[in-house]
C-alpha cells in the first residue's frame, strides 16, 4: 500500500505541485509508470512547468493514491479506470470480487507453501512416514536410519533428488505399494533361483527387467547403473545378507544375472560406471 501522508499530500496544493520524481518517491511507484498512465489518460499531472515538465497537484496524488491501491489489489488499469471515472460502476461488488480472487490466490500459495515445505522435508528425511509407518509398510527388517544414511552418502547426487521429490509426492499407500513390488520380486528371485534358472536365461533376463522397472520408483535406473547396484548387492555385507536370508547365493546370482542382461545390451559389466 502506498504510504503517503496527509501531510504529503497537502504538500502538493501549493501553485508549485510536486515533480514526477517526488510523486515516485512518495507512492512508491515508478517514473515509468507514472508517465504511463499520463500517456492512456489515466491519471495526468493537472499543472506543467514552463519547460514542459508534469507537476501533480494534491487533486492528481488522491487519484494516484487510489490507482495504486487498486493496482495492489490485483485490478487491471481498464477496471481501475471504470472504478474511477464510470460512474455506474458497482465499485463494491468489482471490490468483492477481487476480494474472492486473491482468497483463491491465497489458498493456492498455503498449498503451494505446504508442497514446498514437503520438499524441503523429502530432500532433508528422504522419507515421509512416521517410524510407526515405516515399520508397518516396510517390515520389522527396515532400518528407519537407512535414509537419513543414505542422505548423508548420496544427499547431493541427482538420483537422490529425484527420490526425494517423488517421496514428497508419495502416499503411504502409494509406498505399500512399492514394498509389496519389492517383495514379490524377492520371492520370484527366490523361486528363480530354486527352480535352477541361470543368469542369463530368458527367464533370468526378465526379472532382472522387472528389477529395474520395480526400482524407477526411486529414480529412472539404467543398465549401468544396475550393473553398479549389482555389484553393491553381492560385495556390500548389508545387501548381501539381505538377498542371501531370502535364498542362500542369492547376492551373488542376481549379480550374475544383471551382468548376463546388460551383455545382451552392449553393456560391459567390466567397465560399467554410475551413469
Amino acid at each position: 500500500m502506498p504510504d503517503a501522508t496527509d501531510a504529503d499530500l497537502s504538500r502538493a496544493s501549493d501553485a508549485a505541485g510536486l515533480t514526477v520524481g517526488e510523486v515516485s518517491t512518495r507512492l512508491g511507484v515508478t517514473v515509468r509508470a507514472l508517465h504511463h498512465w499520463d500517456e492512456i489518460g489515466l491519471a495526468r499531472p493537472s499543472l506543467r512547468t514552463a519547460g514542459g515538465y508534469r507537476l501533480y497537484t494534491t487533486g492528481d496524488l488522491e487519484r494516484l493514491q487510489r490507482i495504486v491501491v487498486y493496482r495492489e489489489l490485483g485490478l487491471g488499469l481498464d477496471r481501475t479506470r471504470a472504478i474511477l471515472d464510470d460512474s455506474t460502476t458497482d465499485v463494491p461488488g468489482a471490490l468483492r470480487t477481487q476480494r474472492s480472487q486473491i482468497a483463491e490466490r491465497i489458498d493456492r500459495l498455503q498449498q503451494l507453501s505446504a508442497g514446498l515445505d514437503r520438499m524441503i522435508d523429502a530432500h532433508e528425511r528422504g522419507l515421509l512416514l512416521t517410524i510407526e509407518q515405516q515399520a508397518a509398510i516396510l517390515g520389522p527388517q527396515w532400518n528407519p536410519d537407512w535414509p537419513a544414511q543414505a542422505r548423508q552418502r548420496y544427499g547431493d547426487t541427482k538420483q537422490w533428488q529425484q527420490y526425494a521429490e517423488r517421496s514428497a509426492s508419495r502416499s503411504p499407500e502409494e509406498w505399500q505399494a512399492i514394498a509389496e513390488a519389492v517383495a514379490d520380486l524377492d520371492r520370484a528371485l527366490a523361486e528363480a533361483i530354486d527352480a535352477g534358472v541361470t543368469p542369463g536365461s530368458p527367464e533370468a533376463d526378465q526379472l532382472v527387467e522387472r528389477h529395474r522397472e520395480v526400482f524407477a520408483s526411486y529414480f529412472p535406473l539404467t543398465r549401468q547403473m544396475q550393473v553398479c547396484l549389482g555389484r553393491m548387492f553381492e560385495s556390500d555385507p548389508g545387501y548381501a545378507a539381505h538377498y542371501n536370508a531370502i535364498h542362500p547365493g542369492l547376492a551373488t546370482w542376481f549379480r550374475q544375472s544383471i551382468d548376463a542382461n546388460a551383455r545382451t545390451h552392449n553393456v560391459n559389466p567390466d567397465t560399467a560406471s554410475w551413469q
